[in-house]
């Protein structure tokens, strides 16, 4: 028999945060599982909750792109993090990035000091079969986790490999090889962009392809994410790749000859303080050696201090679409409970949407009121429907609109369709959180 006292989150990541404080504001007792500081994965470094380890940025706040659209419903949905991502919010023009070290403080802080929470210093291996658990350990669960979390599904996982770009002190950019600017005017010119000639490129992309990257364990066979492919992959696929990709020159004007350049690497503001800048695209495999060797070949970054490298992970995620009901409940184990990246939605956005639906429907499932379920009309509805349908080549997926709901009417122009799709998702929303 399941008991109803108090509900178990373990990891207390951008998920398992969102959804302690989804139970907690509805008055259920939570015991909050992390295993930092006694224990880290490979690319966490810091003690405090929601550390974010790639990006800093959560994508557009335009609700006519997928990502925008997300924050605005999880607005609606009253998201703890989303409205502490505001608050910390850093120079990024349409996107929302943060001061990664404020952000994940204040989360800290608020739910360490939230009624309800009692947040318990270990790492949590044992999944209790009489208490509701939501396993929110993120992409990087610990293997003794991960073992017994194989031993309910009884299948092996599914993964692929994610990656992290690296990240320099601005007081090392050579500005007088770099300038401000957004692309296509949007903005007030945030990002850093560092140009390089038709030469200069393809001295870089031959160093960058020939580059030592550090090898895959022999065991794992290797499966990058689309969207996280490191750029020396990227690059491999053909010699002017990058130049139609991370280093796109596209929507810039170089205010020194008033034309744009042949290849741009974008930095963008890593920390509030404009101390900090992140290559935008440049995550990475390479040994840390070759990083400093290859990227300082880039002008503006002859004499970059990297104050983190690039490095690259495995990313483990459950074949959601065979295991999990719309609630992220297992659908074998009525107890068990799934939020974040492990249930293959990808992005810091999803993480943050699963953790506070997750949280939601079993505050209500305790508090005895229907299930709180969210349909294709809105971006988040869309892709809790999408990891939990049945897909034979189930993959990682972030918020984009090929899942959401279509428009009965056919409007020509992309922009124009996305904000009114956009617009109807609010509505809907508006009207679906009376039910909270």
């Amino acid at each position: 028999m399941i008991k109803y006292d108090y509900v178990i989150v373990v990891g207390a990541g951008l998920a398992g945060c969102e959804a302690a404080y989804q139970l907690a504001k509805r008055g259920i007792k939570v015991k909050l599982y992390e295993m930092k500081p006694g224990k880290y994965t490979e690319v966490h470094k810091k003690p405090y909750f929601s550390e974010l380890v790639c990006s800093n940025s959560l994508g557009s706040m335009d609700i006519a792109n997928a990502s925008g659209l997300m924050k605005e419903e999880l607005k609606y949905l009253d998201s703890l993090l989303i409205r502490i991502a505001y608050e910390t919010k850093v120079p990024a023009g349409q996107a929302l990035a943060v001061d990664r070290d404020e952000f994940s403080n204040e989360i800290s802080d608020f739910i360490k000091n939230m009624e309800n929470i009692e947040i318990i210093y270990q790492e949590l291996v044992e999944i209790p079969e009489d208490r509701i658990i939501i396993i929110a350990s993120g992409p990087l669960t610990s293997a003794d986790l991960s073992y017994k979390i194989r031993d309910k599904l009884e299948k092996d996982y599914l993964y692929f490999y994610d990656a992290a770009a690296p990240i320099v002190t601005f007081d090392s950019i050579d500005m007088g090889n770099a300038y401000f600017q957004s692309r296509y005017g949007k903005g007030d010119g945030e990002y850093i962009n560092c140009p390089m000639t038709k030469d200069e490129y393809f001295d870089f992309y031959k160093e960058l392809i020939a580059a030592e990257r550090i090898p895959l364990k022999k065991f794992e066979e290797e499966k990058l994410f689309d969207a996280c492919m490191p750029v020396e992959r990227i690059a491999m696929t053909g010699e002017r790749t990058l130049v139609f990709g991370p280093l796109k020159p596209k929507g810039l004007t170089n205010p020194r000859t008033d034309k744009p350049d042949y290849a741009v690497v974008q930095l963008r503001q890593d920390d509030k303080m404009g101390q900090l800048y992140n290559m935008v695209g440049f995550q990475t495999n390479l040994k840390w050696g070759e990083q400093k060797r290859v990227f300082s070949m880039i002008p503006a970054l002859k004499n970059a201090e990297f104050v983190r490298y690039g490095v690259m992970h495995r990313n483990t995620f459950i074949n959601s679409p065979e295991l999990l009901d719309n609630t992220l409940k297992l659908k074998n184990h009525s107890n068990i409970y799934f939020a974040g990246q492990i249930t293959g939605s990808e992005g810091y956005c999803c993480a943050i949407a699963t953790g506070c639906l997750c949280g939601i429907n079993i505050a209500h499932r305790i508090l005895g009121k229907s299930d709180f379920i969210l349909d294709d009309r809105s971006i988040i509805g869309a892709i809790i429907k999408y990891i939990t349908s049945e897909n034979k080549k189930f993959q990682p997926m972030g918020p984009n609109f090929g899942i959401i709901r279509n428009l009965s009417e056919k409007i020509r122009d992309k922009k124009e369709k996305y904000r009114k799709i956009g617009e109807i998702s609010l509505d809907y929303i508006r009207d679906k959180v009376k039910e909270l």
